[in-house]
């Protein structure tokens, strides 16, 4: 019999899938149901049945487009739900939430770290907020270990279709093939802190081995261009990206005054944590498997 048992919402998720392999490996009894964590009742029941020592929040609505009030039921409702099933059916479970660098938002200094005022100006930032917000009463007030994880961009090649990340590495394998002519991208300078969905579900589990709970940031600490991702992408399928790639300002958000990148050495002192993977080596993981695709 497994020595720990842990629940995870969102396993089928890049994170979640990443992280079930992690515990797996380390002996857990690991599960995922395909609960709705906007349902408080479903949420209670997954919990009860189960009766983890250890719970991973991460199931959320990351990409908003039109759809803000699903992206608060189930990023604000759905914690909620998780925190209030675990001190009604299992409070000495062991609790980690996903945050994001979005909760800082408009920030004024760079790199952000766990002292840097939040600032979310989307929707889904002020969703992790008040997430995290949520975690800190229960965590206050109930006693329970419980940690937020205030994750950077993290990417893989089971990252969604629909991130700008995964169209640089399809369209890199597909120009390489003849399957594909060109790429229409946003601004190239747009600054963004990557690391690999591997290194940052290994922080998730670290965290929640530590004596006391406690938040943390999960960065690389690099902050790379959309340029410099798409120049990785080609040299991994030994192409020159400037005849394949097309500025279309119909893709252009706004360049944050101050790059997004984040300072993890909380993480690296206290849990021993640090990013073991580049982004060129990213980069050329993705591609290959886009490849093989």
């Amino acid at each position: 019999m497994a020595d720990r048992i842990a629940l995870i919402t969102g396993v089928t998720g890049q994170d979640g899938s990443y992280l079930r392999e992690l515990l797996l490996s380390r002996g857990y009894e690991v599960h995922g149901p395909a609960v709705d964590v906007t349902d408080a009742g479903a949420v209670r029941s997954a919990v009860a049945a189960t009766r983890p020592d250890e719970c991973y929040h991460l199931a959320a609505q990351t990409v908003v487009n039109g759809e803000e009030v699903a992206t608060v039921q189930v990023n604000v409702s759905g914690t909620l739900h998780v925190l209030e099933a675990l001190r009604l059916e299992s409070p000495a479970c062991r609790l980690f939430i996903a945050g994001s660098s979005e909760m800082f938002g408009n920030v004024d200094t760079s790199p952000q770290n766990e002292a840097t005022p939040f600032r979310p100006r989307n929707v889904y930032g002020v969703s992790k907020l008040a997430a995290w917000q949520l975690m800190r009463v229960y965590r206050e007030q109930h006693g329970m270990f419980a940690c937020c994880g205030i994750l950077y961009n993290h990417e893989s090649p089971r990252r969604g279709e629909q991130f700008v990340t995964r169209k640089i590495t399809r369209a890199a394998a597909r120009i390489k093939l003849g399957l594909q002519s060109e790429l229409a991208l946003g601004n190239l300078e747009a600054v963004r802190d990557w690391g690999h969905a591997r290194d940052y579900v290994r922080a998730m589990w670290l965290m929640l081995q530590q004596p006391a709970p406690d938040d943390y940031v999960i960065a690389t600490g690099h902050g790379r261009t959309v340029q410099e991702f798409v120049e990785a992408a080609f040299a991994a399928v030994d192409l020159d990206w400037r005849p394949y790639v097309r500025v279309d300002p119909k893709f252009y958000r706004p360049l944050e005054k101050t790059p997004f990148v984040g300072d993890a050495q909380k993480a690296r002192r206290a849990l021993g944590w640090t990013p073991e993977t580049t982004l060129e080596e990213l980069v050329a993981e993705m591609v290959a498997t886009d490849l093989q695709a």
